[in-house]
């Protein structure tokens, strides 16, 4: 009976192992362009269109909430303090435009830098991985039973952690899409949901990185029969929003200083890099 059962998990454990080995190639696009490869599996381009419709939207609430705010302290008197320097309020309004309309710029390039680091990183991770399927498919059946059902469970967590990054690539996306609102709240003083807003669109980004990296850890320890490290890769994988979660917090509530950080560390990065290919 145990044979059969070794036999059983030998066979799923040889389909597997060469389909994860290559499914997390391109995973990282994926998550950071969830709307290309949407729209490609739609055949439409309706994907894309939405982020031209909430940012129609998003800049016409800023503009409204500015004539407001305005008209409220400074004519009717029912808003704040009147004595406060109107070119606060304007200072909000210019703030809540640029960012809202050099956002997509801001994250192509903060995008090509967490897919470029990924890169690297899984190249390291993966240089001289073992790839003789038999061989390793063979020592986890002869290592006894127990492991192989550890190697199962594996694979389940590795397919869990697959569509959490699908999902993850759709938590971005809704984010992008709905950043020009959230620049609303910059003409107030804390901020209003901006703040906020960014600190989860930063651990959702950065939780990417530090899953594809870990998945790929996972599968290189798999692969040279290092089952239980790559069970334990996997399992941290799966719980890296929560870990990130703990201390990834926004300090202060400048979003606008937030995002300008964005902007000097992509190009910095972007400029080193160019440096170094040279």
């Amino acid at each position: 009976m145990e044979y059969v059962i070794m036999l059983l998990i030998g066979a799923i454990l040889s389909g597997c192992l060469a389909y994860v080995n290559t499914l997390l190639d391109g995973l990282v696009p994926i998550a950071l362009h969830a709307e290309d490869y949407m729209d490609t599996l739609l055949g439409t381009s309706g994907i894309s269109s939405i982020f031209d419709i909430f940012f129609s939207f998003g800049v016409s609430l800023i503009v409204l909430k500015f004539l407001k705010k305005g008209f409220e302290r400074y004519i009717l008197w029912t808003e704040g303090d009147a004595e406060i320097d109107p070119l606060l309020l304007l200072t909000g309004f210019f703030k809540s435009l640029a960012i809202a309309v050099s956002f997509p710029t801001l994250y192509g390039w903060l995008a090509e830098v967490v897919e470029d680091l990924s890169n690297e990183l899984i190249t390291t991770v993966s240089d001289d991985m073992a790839t003789d399927f038999s061989s390793i498919i063979t020592g986890i059946t002869s290592a006894g039973i127990f492991t192989g059902i550890v190697s199962i469970i594996f694979f389940i967590c590795f397919f869990m952690l697959y569509v959490q990054f699908l999902t993850r690539g759709l938590e971005i996306l809704i984010l992008r899409i709905g950043l020009p609102l959230a620049c609303v709240g910059l003409m107030d003083q804390d901020n209003g949901v901006f703040r906020t807003y960014i600190q989860k669109f930063f651990q959702s980004t950065i939780a990417v990185l530090v899953q594809i990296v870990l998945a790929k850890l996972g599968v290189a320890l798999m692969l040279n029969a290092h089952v239980f490290w790559g069970l334990a890769a996997l399992l941290l994988a799966l719980r890296t929003p929560k870990f990130l979660q703990e201390f990834l917090i926004v300090s202060g509530g400048n979003g606008g200083g937030m995002m300008n950080r964005i902007y000097s560390t992509a190009r910095i990065y972007q400029m080193g890099k160019a440096v170094f290919k040279k």
